[in-house]
């Protein structure tokens, strides 16, 4: 049977608390403790239309208290390239194609918001899936994260000193995967998404897992190259 793996995108202190709100309910409904990427200092201009949250830390701490998997996502999410590294999803990045030292300096910065809030950030995901071996480096320097979710793949794998957990989905569906991430980005849903989700958890809330938090040592097989291939081609 297949692992199934919550991801939600974009909490950050300018979002729309209702859906939010109305995500967490919903999860909470069927026992499900999802993986969220926060953005530590978002600068998006698509954020402004909404009302500062000045609990948001508090919330990210309740999340974390509860069994959430709290994940540093960038640090201002602001686009500067249009390269799609070692991850080409798509042809956007706050990370590839920039030196190393900048992509430092914003996991150091972004790292540093999340220790004054209580929280050590031990995964990561990138606004857009787009880094590169810069941002691995970056990551290995400036943070204890060793664990990042993306990639097309068909389970967990070994490469380049990190772990990768396969994300192949924006939306939930059957998937002939043996680990299935499915990304949300609540600020965006609308009901038509809230209750397909819902109907899916009803019937298969039963085979999603937390997100795996140990370092894994298996290699990427030759299924998981093809399965990259089959998705990159398709994408173009």
């Amino acid at each position: 049977m297949p692992k199934y793996i919550m991801r939600l995108d974009d909490a950050c202190e300018k979002m729309d608390v209702c859906k939010w709100n109305r995500m967490e309910e919903l999860l909470d409904r069927y026992d499900i403790r999802p993986l969220v990427g926060v953005i530590p200092h978002c600068e998006d201009p698509m954020m402004d239309k909404y009302e500062f949250d000045s609990d948001f830390w508090s919330r990210v701490n309740s999340w974390a208290e509860k069994g959430w998997t709290i994940a540093l996502h960038g640090y201002n999410h602001v686009y500067t390239t249009t390269s799609g590294g070692l991850n080409p999803v798509n042809k956007r990045s706050e990370f590839a194609g920039e030196p190393l030292e900048t992509q430092r300096k914003k996991i150091r910065r972004g790292v540093d918001i999340f220790r004054a809030h209580g929280i050590n950030p031990l995964f990561f995901f990138a606004p857009s899936h787009t880094f590169d071996n810069n941002t691995l480096i970056a990551l290995k320097e400036e943070s204890d994260i060793r664990i990042i979710s993306d990639t097309p793949a068909n389970k967990p794998y070994s490469e380049y000193g990190m772990t990768f957990v396969p994300q192949q989905s924006g939306c939930v569906r059957k998937l002939p995967f043996d680990t299935v991430t499915f990304c949300y980005h609540p600020n965006g849903m609308n009901d038509f998404d809230f209750n397909h989700l819902d109907k899916f958890l009803e019937k298969f809330s039963s085979l999603y897992m937390d997100f795996p938090v140990k370092i894994c040592t298996r290699r990427k097989s030759y299924l998981d190259k093809f399965l990259n291939f089959v998705y990159m081609h398709r994408r173009k």
